[in-house]
């Protein structure tokens, strides 16, 4: 479910106590996707012959997720409040659009572990495409992807800063310091830390992107993911995105 928060400054509510804040990515509260662990009930391949020495087992084959439903593409696309982040070819065959928060385990588990892979595999390969698209569920959500936004350029290793230093940040108690070493080490000065934290023109864009995931296209969990239209949510793993891909190309 999707709460409404209250139409002040951001930086007025980091130091509050964070289990008052942060929220948890999705309504199921089910725990990150991990790769299928094999069939017991497959009897092992006696008969086959053993790889050679040094020969590396090929993957077991993932079958792709079933979605949750599609969404019409050309309307995704449309313009928002906010201009996409992207990373990849715009004529990939392949257009990804994910909605993530910055303060959910899910989508830094996702970025930590698939995105590599998909990035290496699919999107610098121009397979694919991704469109990083902001939901916050808490302010302090909300202040890491106004930080990513007032870093330009830096948008995306922002974003994966924030990730990897999740911890760091979106659980204590105080986050406005904490965030605010990790804004210095990307190059910001506390003033213009504290000027973009009370832009209320870009907090009321941030959260108009998060209102049209949720109104026109049911977002209502992180990380969700629409794949040419196809809508599926949790933390996908390699396997299973290149499962989907692959079927698409």
């Amino acid at each position: 479910m999707i709460r409404s928060l209250p139409r002040r400054t951001v930086l007025s509510l980091l130091a509050v106590s964070a289990a008052a804040l942060v929220a948890a990515c999705s309504d199921s509260g089910e725990a990150p996707k991990a790769e299928a662990p094999a069939d017991p009930a497959k009897p092992p391949a006696a008969a086959e012959a053993p790889p050679s020495a040094g020969a590396t087992p090929p993957a077991a084959a993932v079958a792709a997720p079933e979605s949750q439903g599609s969404v019409d593409m050309a309307k995704l696309l449309e313009p928002g409040a906010l201009p996409d982040k992207v990373l990849g070819n715009d004529d990939a065959p392949v257009t990804i659009v994910e909605y993530a928060s910055m303060t959910c385990p899910h989508c830094a588990q996702f970025h930590a572990t698939t995105l590599p892979e998909l990035k290496t595999k699919y999107i610098d390969t121009g397979k694919a495409r991704l469109i990083f698209r902001e939901f916050p569920f808490d302010p302090r959500a909300e202040a890491g992807f106004m930080l990513a936004r007032c870093s330009n350029d830096n948008y995306f290793p922002m974003v994966d800063v924030l990730f990897k230093q999740q911890q760091n940040w979106a659980s204590v108690e105080n986050a406005k310091d904490a965030l605010l070493q990790i804004s210095k080490l990307a190059g910001f000065s506390q003033e213009s830390f504290e000027a973009c934290l009370t832009d209320q023109k870009l907090l009321d864009d941030v959260r108009a992107v998060q209102k049209r995931g949720s109104d026109e296209f049911k977002v209502d969990s992180t990380p969700t993911f629409f794949i040419n239209g196809n809508t599926y949510k949790g933390a996908l793993t390699i396997a299973e995105m290149s499962a989907i891909i692959d079927g698409m190309l």
